[in-house]
């Protein structure tokens, strides 16, 4: 190959090693789930700007924030998990709370979610929740 065609061959090169290099350094834009009510039988997630609280059948828990998505609509959170019983609580009863993992997708308006014990990997639940629905919980008795 001439010395000239070389150089041809490095400058048709050259744009499209740059073009592949600045499409791998562009950060991945990342997204927050929208606040307000999520909601599905057995459960509801009222959403905040840095945080979550849940509420379903029995228990309740918390997720931290910042409750960010990727850019699929993907979710790995971290917050609590809090069995409840039926009947009085007592004075001195300390809450039974464990830490969980929140994990799952929202497409459009609907949310899947898994809520998984850390301690144990235990799965709690796996629900589909629409956005600004009411939801329905209930409590243990």
């Amino acid at each position: 190959m001439s010395v000239q065609n070389r150089r041809l061959h490095l400058l048709m090169i050259i744009p499209i090693l740059l073009s592949v290099t600045s499409s791998e350094a562009k950060p991945r834009r990342m997204q927050h789930m929208q606040t307000g009510a999520w909601g599905a039988p057995h459960i509801r997630l009222d959403v905040s700007q840095s945080s979550a609280a849940i509420e379903y059948d029995c228990a309740r828990g918390t997720i931290n924030g910042p409750l960010a998505l990727d850019r699929r609509g993907r979710f790995s959170l971290t917050g609590t998990h809090i069995r409840e019983h039926g009947g009085p609580i007592r004075d001195n009863e300390s809450a039974n709370s464990q830490p969980a993992r929140y994990t799952g997708t929202i497409a459009g308006q609907t949310m899947n979610l898994t809520v998984t014990l850390a301690d144990t990997n235990e799965v709690i639940g796996t629900f589909r929740l629409e956005r600004g629905a009411p939801g329905r919980v209930f409590k243990c008795r």
